[in-house]
C-alpha cells in the first residue's frame, strides 16, 4: 500500500494577525494597571497614563503616582513577560515533543527549580542588599540543572528520540522531588514559605525582577520564532527533515535549550505557575492555524495576555490576594482535560 507523505503546515503569520495581537495585548496591560486594587480611581489612573504620554499634569499625587509606576505596572510588565516565556516554551516542548499535552516543566525544570528554592528558604537566612536575592538565582540555576540533568541521563542511556529524554526527565523529576521534600523536613517551620512560592506569585516592588528575567526571555523568544519554520520541517519525520539538510537532533537540542532558558528566567521571579504552557498554545492553533511560524509567536503574545489577566484576577478577585498558581490552575486544569479527551485517539 503507498503511503501519501505529509506535507508540513504552511500558513505564514500575517502582519495584520501580529498588529491585532499586540493592540489585544497592549489594552489588557492598560486595563490592568488602570483597573487595579485600591482607591486611586481608574479615570485618575488613566489620567495619569495620559500625562506620561503627553507631558500634561497628573491627577495623582506624589505617592499615588508612585503606586502606579512602582506597583502595578512593573508587575503587569512582569507578568506579560513570565506568560509570554511559559507559553513560548510550551509551544516549542510540544512541537519537539510531538505532543499536545507537553509543558515548560517536562524535563525537571520545574523539580529543579522547587529544590533549590527549598535548599535556599530551609539553609540560607534572609539577606537584604543584594542586588539579586539569593532565591530567584537559585531557581533560575535549579531550573537549568534539573533541564541539564535529563539531558545527560538521556544521552547516557544510548538513546537518540525524544521518549528517551521524555522518561529521563520523568526520572529527574522524582529525584529531585524526594531531595526537595526531604529538606522540606528538615525544617518544617519554612513549610509555608515554601508552599507559597511553589504556588506562583509578581509580589514585585519596583523594576529589578523584570530587568532580572528580560534579558533571558528575549534571547529565548528570538531563538525559537527563528526555527519555527525548521519545527515545521521536523513535522514530516526526521528523515524527510535530514533529506532537506536539516539536522532533527541539533535543531530539537537548540529549541530545548531556548525553552528551558525561558522557563527557567519565568520560574526565577514568579514561583511555579502552571497550565499557560498548554492552555495558551492550543487557543492559538484553534484560532490561528497549526503551523509553528504562527503558533510561536503568537503564543508568546497571547501568554502575555493571558497571566496579565490572571495576575488581575488574583489580586482583585478577593480582599486577600489568591496564589497566581490557583488562578491559572483554574482555568486551565478544565481546558486541559478537553485536550486530553480530544488528544485521546492520535496519541500512540
Amino acid at each position: 500500500m503507498l503511503r501519501t507523505r505529509s506535507r508540513p503546515p504552511t500558513t505564514r503569520l500575517r502582519p495584520r494577525t501580529v498588529v491585532v495581537a499586540l493592540l489585544v495585548l497592549l489594552a489588557a496591560m492598560v486595563f490592568a494597571v488602570v483597573a487595579g486594587s485600591g482607591e486611586l480611581g481608574w479615570q485618575r489612573v488613566l489620567g495619569e497614563l495620559a500625562a506620561q504620554v503627553t507631558g500634561g499634569t497628573s491627577p495623582l499625587s506624589e505617592r499615588e503616582a508612585a503606586i502606579v509606576w512602582e506597583l502595578r505596572a512593573p508587575r503587569v510588565l512582569l507578568a506579560g513577560l513570565v506568560g509570554a516565556a511559559l507559553a513560548g516554551a510550551g509551544a516549542a516542548f510540544q512541537g519537539v515533543f510531538r505532543n499536545p499535552l507537553a509543558d515548560p516543566y517536562l524535563l525537571g525544570a520545574a523539580a529543579g527549580a522547587g529544590m533549590a528554592a527549598t535548599i535556599v528558604v530551609v539553609f540560607v537566612p534572609a539577606v537584604t542588599g543584594w542586588l539579586i536575592g539569593p532565591l530567584p538565582l537559585a531557581a533560575f540555576a535549579g531550573a537549568l540543572g534539573g533541564v541539564g540533568l535529563s539531558w545527560l541521563l538521556g544521552r547516557s542511556a544510548g538513546g537518540s528520540g525524544t521518549a528517551t529524554l521524555l522518561l529521563a526527565g520523568v526520572a529527574v523529576t522524582a529525584f529531585l522531588t524526594a531531595i526537595q521534600t526531604f529538606v522540606q523536613q528538615l525544617n518544617t517551620d519554612t513549610i509555608k514559605q515554601v508552599y507559597t512560592w511553589t504556588l506562583g506569585g509578581l509580589n514585585v516592588t519596583g523594576w529589578r525582577d523584570l530587568w532580572l528575567a528580560l534579558p533571558y526571555v528575549a534571547v529565548a523568544a528570538v531563538v525559537l520564532c527563528g526555527c519555527a519554520r525548521l519545527l515545521d520541517v521536523l513535522t514530516l519525520g526526521d528523515a524527510e527533515a535530514a533529506s532537506l539538510g536539516i539536522r532533527p537532533g541539533r535543531v530539537r537540542l537548540v529549541l530545548l535549550a531556548a525553552a528551558s532558558l525561558a522557563t527557567a528566567a519565568a520560574v526565577a521571579v514568579s514561583g511555579l505557575i502552571g497550565f499557560v504552557g498548554i492552555v495558551v498554545p492550543h487557543i492559538v492553533r484553534l484560532l490561528a492555524g497549526a503551523s509553528y511560524r504562527v503558533v510561536l509567536p503568537l503564543s508568546l503574545i497571547g501568554g502575555a495576555v493571558f497571566l496579565v489577566l490572571a495576575d488581575f484576577v488574583a489580586r482583585t478577585a478577593l480582599p486577600g490576594e489568591l496564589p497566581l498558581g490557583v488562578v491559572t490552575a483554574f482555568a486551565g486544569a478544565p481546558f486541559f482535560a478537553m485536550v486530553l479527551r480530544t488528544s485521546r485517539g492520535r496519541t500512540p
